[in-house]
């Protein structure tokens, strides 16, 4: 069946809703609209879905939400897990809860019971609930930080993380194998409750969820005597963590906490930013203006689902520093590792893990000490499946993971990125750090005197539709073909090559595997501690090239960093795509 059939078939079949069918009447005389709906099923991968929401084969909505449901129910039933339920949360996007809903009752039509969340949630308590619970799986309707017009669908696993092989591939494939609508089951929800095949869930996780944070807490006698002195702006941009981030930081003990107003309420629309990005500058305008009329010391910004969290901090002469995902996950990595170390010791097998698009100063701070530094393909559920095989092997003890864009983990109470416990302990630390006469920021530039002044950025290219996505692959293809010898004046030692699993070192030709799973990801070290690496973003349609260089103080950095940002922009020009 070609895009036109599909099209015409959603229009005038009566299975779909009247809404549906009218939405799809009034672009009859755009075919290349048509053809961007239809062209395809909206692929099921292993982040699960994400896409712009409305009607078509190749769109968010509630039909193809039902039918990627009944794939994950045939898989779960097929691995024998139907009598362990499946926990299900969603976020403050538009057609959130409708999702959240359809799944349920999908899955409840299937035999397996839907735990559901009362309200919107963030995504680290939805990866607790499903260990929580003892759930087979989980379900989480979010688009993270994608603009207002997107949604999208994670599946989790009973570790409580995203999926991964061979789940991924398995899941894949039964939702693949769903062809006929006929075939999709939902059913009411009196019906479902009546069965007990439809159970909602709220305060009662959120309690312990709260607790497992409050365990991670290092220096409470230190948040007591302190905590009054450290100002703190918070925005929720929208989204899901108003609630349990303020209820953290009050339970804990601070109380100069002050949300912004216009971006404390869940609204799909994003109406004070065009991108709710807590790594974009408009995320931080209207914190920013509170936090200078406040003297705060820090202002704290969570992505709508609340995995991720961005930072300002303000210096001694009351001036604010973004802080990256880079540069706020060594912050953490280094508090929580040194207050392990100083409180009880660092057993012998600790670890902090990173993605390989994740800054070098990790390693720094691993080797300082004296741990293993273990390094993943980029997506935190492969943070996840570390701690995993921590769990089942008994080698390794989890002391903290990271990835650049903003997420990391303190604890194994989750098994995903947390912003929530990350605005508990950031806060923590300021209090830490000004107990010992220092902010924030001064606490960044100790750690660039003791490790060295790495900077990490990265530069994307958006591509979207049919002929962005071959316009990426041919960007891959090129690359993997010939490789560069050298990017900005930095020679190439190494090429890592993740889809063919090949390292190879650039002087002798000597080749050995990269121990990671197969994903489309090339990397380049360079000298001097630098390095490239471009992979297509799983979530939206871009290529992204990470960087990476270290500096000898922070304007050599900056000087550095923009050089080699220029040449990867010029790189890209060369190919002529």
């Amino acid at each position: 069946m070609d895009y036109k059939e599909k099209y015409e078939q959603w229009r005038d079949d009566p299975y779909f809703d009247e809404e549906t069918r009218q939405e799809l009447k009034a672009i009859s005389a755009d075919d290349n609209e048509i053809k961007e709906r239809f062209y395809q099923d909206l692929e099921f991968g292993t982040a699960g879905l994400r896409g712009i929401i409305g009607a078509g084969t190749n769109r968010m909505n509630v039909y193809v939400v039902r039918k990627t449901t009944q794939g994950l129910a045939n898989y779960i039933i097929s691995q024998n897990g139907q009598d362990r339920g499946v926990a299900i949360s969603y976020d403050s996007r538009h057609m959130s809860p409708e999702f959240a809903q359809e799944s349920a009752l999908c899955l409840a039509a299937n035999g397996i019971r839907a735990y559901i969340f009362d309200e919107l949630r963030p995504t680290p308590e939805l990866s607790f609930a499903v260990r929580q619970l003892g759930c087979i799986a989980g379900i989480n309707i979010t688009a993270s930080h994608n603009p207002s017009n997107y949604n999208g669908y994670k599946v989790y696993w009973e570790d409580g993380a995203q999926i991964t092989p061979p789940h991924d591939t398995g899941i894949m494939a039964q939702v693949k194998a769903v062809t006929d609508f006929a075939n999709v089951h939902t059913m009411a929800k009196e019906e479902a409750v009546k069965a007990g095949l439809y159970k909602v869930i709220g305060s009662e996780i959120d309690d312990v969820y709260i607790e497992q944070l409050k365990k991670q807490v290092k220096n409470p006698e230190i948040i007591k005597d302190y905590a009054d002195q450290i100002n703190i702006v918070y925005t929720p941009l929208h989204g899901t963590g108003n609630k349990l981030a303020r209820r953290i930081l009050k339970e804990i003990g601070f109380k100069n906490v002050h949300v912004v107003p216009e971006q404390e309420l869940p609204d799909g629309d994003f109406p004070t930013v065009s991108y709710p990005n807590p790594e974009a500058e408009e995320a931080f305008e209207l914190g920013l203006s509170l936090a200078k009329k406040l003297d705060a010391d820090l202002v704290l910004a969570t992505d709508p689902d609340a995995d991720r969290l961005g930072c300002r901090v303000r210096d001694s002469q009351g001036v604010y520093h973004t802080l990256t995902g880079n540069m706020s996950g060594c912050l953490l990595a280094e508090y929580t590792i040194s207050q392990i170390a100083a409180k009880q010791g660092l057993p012998a097998d600790g670890a902090l893990i990173k993605t390989i698009v994740t800054t070098n100063m990790a390693d720094a701070i691993a080797r300082n000490y004296g741990i293993d530094l273990i390094e993943c393909l980029t997506g935190f559920k492969y943070i996840g499946q570390q701690i995993l095989k921590f769990e089942t092997t008994g080698k390794g003890t989890y002391l903290f993971g990271f990835e650049e864009s903003y997420g990391c983990l303190i604890g194994t109470h989750a098994r995903d990125k947390d912003a929530i416990v990350a605005v508990m302990a950031l806060a923590e630390a300021a209090a830490y750090y000004k107990s010992k006469g220092m902010n924030l920021w001064d606490a960044m530039l100790a750690m660039y005197e003791k490790y060295g002044y790495y900077k990490d950025d990265i530069k994307s290219v958006s591509m979207s539709g049919i002929a962005g996505q071959q316009k990426i692959q041919s960007i891959m293809d090129t690359l993997r073909q010939n490789p560069p010898a050298q990017i900005g004046g930095y020679k190439v030692t190494a090429v890592r090559d993740y889809k063919k699993d090949i390292i190879t070192d650039t002087a002798s030709g000597q080749t050995r595997s990269t121990g990671l799973p197969t994903s489309n990801v090339l990397y380049y070290d360079m000298e001097d501690d630098a390095w490239v690496c471009v992979r297509p973003s799983g979530t939206e349609p871009k290529v992204k090239f990470y960087y990476g260089i270290k500096g000898s103080s922070l304007e050599d950095a900056d000087a550095k960093s923009e050089a080699l940002g220029s040449a990867v922009l010029a790189m890209i020009d060369t190919m002529g795509i």
